[in-house]
């Protein structure tokens, strides 16, 4: 298998199937796609991703973009360490969560980038709409972690790695979250699968 991320590893879509991939213990090889150069449109990588975006799955002569369907896809096919909950309720609300962040919440995606979770950016102030959204996600992580819970679902899940990427965007700007949800944050920053990704070389920029 090979996985195409982008060149600086901050994009929250790659980490999410990186980190299913090695949660799964499959073997792949990591290509970076340099997205400021635009090689995504290049035709030789156009061929193998028909949206032309990073993440990109290719397994033999199987090719597959955009993270959820990659995801779903390890996750029927490798179902031997799940990433997703057992119970189809649950299993479909992980995917609400997960369908939420990456449709939602565009004030914060737009001023706190991911190069504040990767490369350590500090940015302005929020706006007036990015403080409404991120309390909307503050409240939302609140409803959804009922009873201080460790994790979303009773049990880890890829949605835990999406939400605690999007709670960091803020919490490691500064930005004012509550201690719980901090807490919540760290704890899936501490898995192996997600420091693999945390701790790779970056170019400088």
């Amino acid at each position: 298998m090979r996985l195409y991320v982008d060149h600086l590893y901050t994009s929250p879509y790659a980490m999410s199937v990186f980190v299913t991939l090695r949660e799964k213990s499959l073997a792949f090889d990591t290509l970076t796609v340099d997205l400021d150069a635009a090689q995504q449109h290049a035709a030789d990588f156009a061929q193998l991703s028909l949206t032309q975006r990073v993440p990109t799955l290719v397994e033999g002569d199987f090719a597959l973009s955009e993270s959820s369907a990659i995801t779903e896809y390890l996750e029927q096919a490798y179902p031997q360490t799940p990433v997703y909950p057992a119970d189809p309720k649950q299993r479909a609300r992980a995917r609400q969560v997960q369908a939420w962040l990456r449709s939602d919440l565009l004030p914060i995606r737009q001023e706190r980038s991911t190069m504040v979770v990767f490369y350590g950016q500090k940015m302005p102030p929020l706006s007036p709409g990015a403080e409404a959204a991120a309390a909307k996600l503050i409240s939302a992580a609140h409803t959804l972690l009922t009873g201080n819970s460790p994790y979303l679902f009773g049990e880890w899940s890829i949605a835990d790695v999406d939400l605690a990427v999007m709670l960091n965007r803020l919490i490691l700007n500064g930005d004012s979250v509550p201690a719980a949800l901090v807490e919540y944050a760290q704890r899936q920053w501490q898995r192996p699968s997600v420091q693999a990704w945390v701790q790779q070389q970056r170019p400088a920029v």
